[in-house]
């Protein structure tokens, strides 16, 4: 198993993941990389070979990384292959990564990629609560007299992630510290939510699409989706664009 470490994934390229393979099936600590790209390639082929076992390449954060990057995986494991290895890519990223897969520019690579979707907890949601607070308090504790149903149930109606509920819960007792008020009251965690937390640039925001990002899929500057996002933009074109977007896989 290999993983790319690097940060910024939009600059993140395929010598920089054959880096990375490089560095975890190495038994050596300092592998030698060749800087030559045919030459990079073969002594790939050499360590995967001699290892005799399938490789997994894991890249978090995927939905960040540059088209020519995706489309180029699909030519490394081919290079991997040819050599007598065998290598897996696993990408994980925001919706963002699934609409890209699919659009008719990144075929070569979307085609052989089996998309596993991952929409929050779901159902789930109000028995993750209860679960992560009898998990975190005293055995015994009345979850009851510290936080209400209704509370409970309004943050499972909000919030779809393992991330967001921690981070909203901790908010929750913090203001009801600050206030003095025990039990927590779906008022208190009500007011913990951020008025534009279902706004429309938070939600693109968590499909993986910053104001860039969508400016450059859908050819406007960024100023115009900035309207957009604000609501200040003409009805055509916004129209216009929300259509463009929802055909592209984006939920708005």
């Amino acid at each position: 198993m290999a993983e790319s470490l690097s940060v910024d994934k939009s600059r993140t390229t395929v010598p920089t993941l054959i880096s990375a393979l490089f560095y975890d099936l190495s038994r050596e600590k300092e592998p030698k990389i060749p800087t030559q790209g045919e030459k990079r390639e073969r002594e790939l082929q050499k360590l995967v070979a001699r290892g005799g076992k399938p490789v997994a390449l894991f890249v978090d954060e995927a939905h960040d990384l540059h088209g020519k990057t995706l489309n180029g995986l699909k030519r490394l494991m081919e290079v991997v292959a040819r050599g007598g290895g065998k290598l897996s890519v696993v990408l994980v990223g925001h919706p963002k990564l699934r609409n890209d897969l699919r659009r008719p520019i990144m075929e070569e690579i979307g085609n052989r990629t089996d998309v596993l979707p991952f929409d929050g907890i779901g159902e789930d949601t109000r028995a993750y609560l209860d679960w992560l607070l009898k998990a975190c308090t005293v055995e015994g504790t009345d979850i009851d007299q510290m936080i209400e149903p209704a509370a409970l149930d309004l943050l499972a109606t909000r919030l779809s992630t393992p991330l967001q509920i921690a981070e909203h819960l901790s908010r929750a007792f913090e203001e009801g510290f600050r206030l003095g008020e025990k039990p927590i009251t779906a008022e208190i965690v009500t007011a913990t939510l951020a008025p534009d937390f279902d706004a429309l640039e938070p939600k693109l925001t968590r499909q993986g699409y910053s104001v860039k990002v969508l400016a450059d899929q859908f050819n406007a500057k960024p100023a115009e989706i900035r309207r957009f996002l604000s609501g200040q933009l003409d009805a055509g074109r916004a129209h216009e664009l929300a259509d463009e977007m929802r055909a592209a896989g984006i939920a708005l």
